[in-house]
């Protein structure tokens, strides 16, 4: 009985530490940083898509930290624009792909060149003819808007499980 004792006991731990951690992760917390490292939109300026009206590459010089990501910037004016307001100009969903999103899908590979402005948001994809079926295609944007709910729920599961798998979680079971 003790060896069952044992086993309950460390599935309870395991549970309850699980839980914690999907309740400590909301999905504003999430914001894509591609596969390695915690810059934003692959370093991309989220500002200049609204003042250049093209995608411009960022600087490490002009840096924000925002939910759990460095953001870059082509100037010092564009940073200090999104600190100012970063809801305005960051990207939709993240920065997760659009198109991904309006099929309920996370698409974490994106092309920063691949964007469109839509009712003053920006969302970005994973190709140019995904975000030019965004225009094309307004369902697409009201489709994504449905479906961000189940993506967010896909993404903290995968964090709860990355968190989960990490060598600090594991530490719990042995207690």
């Amino acid at each position: 009985m003790s060896h069952w004792n044992g086993i309950l006991k460390a599935a309870a731990i395991g549970g309850v530490a699980v839980l914690l951690l999907a309740n400590e992760a909301t999905a504003e917390d999430f914001v894509n940083t591609g596969y390695f490292g915690d810059v934003a939109i692959k370093g991309y300026d989220p500002v200049a898509y609204f003042t250049d009206d093209k995608a411009v590459e960022g600087s490490p010089q002009y840096s924000h930290h925002w939910l759990g990501a460095t953001w870059y910037f082509a100037s010092a004016e564009h940073r200090d624009m999104f600190v100012k307001d970063p809801g305005k100009y960051a990207p939709q969903y993240g920065g997760y792909c659009a198109d991904g999103v309006s099929f309920g899908t996370v698409t974490t590979n994106i092309d920063p060149n691949a964007w469109r402005i839509i009712d003053g948001k920006l969302y970005i994809s994973y190709d140019p003819g995904a975000a030019e079926g965004l225009v094309k295609n307004p369902t697409k944007v009201v489709e994504s808007k449905k479906h961000w709910s189940e993506v967010q729920n896909i993404l903290i599961s995968e964090k709860a499980q990355k968190d989960w798998q990490h060598p600090s979680a594991q530490q719990l079971t042995n207690r």
